[in-house]
């Protein structure tokens, strides 16, 4: 647990940094506690945070999630899109396949597993007489992606009710 959530002053997620930076920050008052570790103290009236609050607004620009395996894995819950299979041996399918115009970008590409991308080979899911379990859409953003992703982890329960009301609006 060494993973803190940054928000901004609007409460937005901006950041995941560590707990040593963001304990300096608490200390400079350039941020305030929210949520902290239920382990012991630092030092008395000190505890590990693991949510802070930026004091004044930061102006980040916006720059989009770029296009990985791992981003895509992690958007579709790395599962097969076509038979919802859970497997380590997981592939990148175009829904369009770039040998007939497919574009490599966030809506025409999927996780399936290896038996699906092979059955589906060089044609579209209706032409495979295939489903898709969700249609491929770019992401939230990339701080609130992130935080999501350590999430999913397991850890970091206290990070839910201030990522829930981002993840429905971005």
């Amino acid at each position: 647990m060494g993973n803190v959530l940054v928000l901004n002053a609007s409460y937005e997620p901006l950041n995941i940094t560590s707990w040593r930076r963001a304990t300096v920050m608490l200390l400079k008052g350039k941020a305030e506690g929210l949520e902290h570790d239920a382990a012991p103290c630092i030092r008395p009236g000190l505890r590990r945070p693991t949510v802070i609050r930026l004091r004044q607004f930061v102006r980040v620009p916006f720059r989009p999630l770029p296009l990985t395996r791992r981003n895509v894995f992690q958007r579709d819950g790395h599962r097969c899109q076509y038979c919802g299979v859970r497997s380590e041996r997981l592939s990148i399918d175009h829904v369009m396949p770039r040998s007939r115009g497919g574009a490599h970008a966030w809506e025409n590409v999927t996780t399936a597993c290896l038996r699906c991308n092979v059955a589906k080979a060089n044609r579209t899911p209706r032409e495979a007489g295939m489903v898709l379990k969700q249609p491929p859409r770019r992401p939230n953003s990339g701080p609130l992606f992130e935080a999501q992703r350590q999430m999913a982890s397991g850890s970091y329960r206290e990070w839910a009710r201030y990522l829930n009301d981002w993840s429905t609006a971005a």
